[in-house]
Order: structure tokens, then sequence, then C-alpha cells
């Protein structure tokens, strides 16, 4: 990579679909509708993803992970997420943290986001300290609002590895 340290962004939205399970930050939430998407539709590690790959000028997520390749049909996000954390190791490149948003009406996801903090850094190989998941509303505006989606954000910090 020898670039020094670099910043990614990443955002990812999808759509609510009655009978599917939803999963956030590699999380079940049970009695929730699940949202629409390819593999397990996990807005908040696919936002991560595209951060980190961004970060690393790797890409996008639709160019390694394409939502017409069947080996990603219901794959578990969290799987994506380690196979981005093997090629960023390969580029040269140590995840620094990550700083994420999830933006939904609901769940209410207080009560979950250590889990879903453990479960970010575990794929990546970080402690937890280095990840920050936080939730806010769009407080009834816009699709999101109306709760036919959920959306997320994502900034990742990566450095060359010593």
């Amino acid at each position: 990579m020898s670039q020094g340290t670099r910043v990614g962004i990443g955002y990812d939205i999808h759509g609510v679909e009655a009978g599917r399970h939803l999963v956030l930050g590699g999380v079940s939430f049970p009695g929730e509708s699940g949202l629409a998407g390819h593999s397990d539709a996990d807005v908040l590690i696919h936002a991560i993803i595209d951060a980190l790959l961004g970060a690393a000028g790797l890409g996008d997520i639709g160019t390694h992970f394409p939502d017409n390749d069947e080996r990603w049909d219901g794959a578990s996000s969290l799987d994506l997420l380690r196979a981005t954390a093997s090629m960023l190791k390969d580029a040269g490149a140590t995840v620094g943290n990550v700083d994420a948003t999830v933006i939904a009406e609901t769940p209410r996801l207080t009560g979950r986001i250590t889990d879903m903090k453990g479960a970010i850094g575990g794929a990546l190989g970080i402690p937890e300290a280095q990840v920050s998941v936080k939730a806010t509303s769009n407080e009834g505006l816009g699709p999101v609002g109306r709760g036919e989606g959920i959306a997320a954000m994502a900034v990742a910090l990566v450095t060359d590895s010593p």
C-alpha cells in the first residue's frame, strides 16, 4: 500500500423486506423485518466494507462481492468483512479504527451496540475499542424516516502495516 495513513467513507441503504431476518452489525434482531438484498443485507457491515476498501484503494463492495454472483447469495456480511480484512492484510494495510452510524426509525439499537462492536471487531481482528457504532433516526423524514428502509454510514482509517 505504501500510502501512510488513509481514510475511506462508506454508505449503504436497503429497503425493508417482509419475511427476511434483520441483521445489523452482524447481530440478529428477532421479530424485526429484515432488509432486501443479495447477502444478509447488513447495511452497517456493507458501509464499513466500502469505507475500508476505499481507504485501502481497493475499489468497492460491488467489485469484490457482486450481487449477481451466486457465491454471495444469502452470505453472512461478517464473512464478507472477514474477507475484506484479509484483502487489506494482503495489501499491507492495518485497520486503525472504524466509526459508523446506523440511520433507522426501528429497531432501537441502544442495547445491542456493544454486541455489534464485538462482532465487527472480531471479524476485523481488532479490539472492540477501535470500533464505534452509533444510531440515529431520520426524524420521520424520507423513506428511512417512514420506516421503508435502513441506512448506514461509516468512516475507516487504515495505515501501512509495520
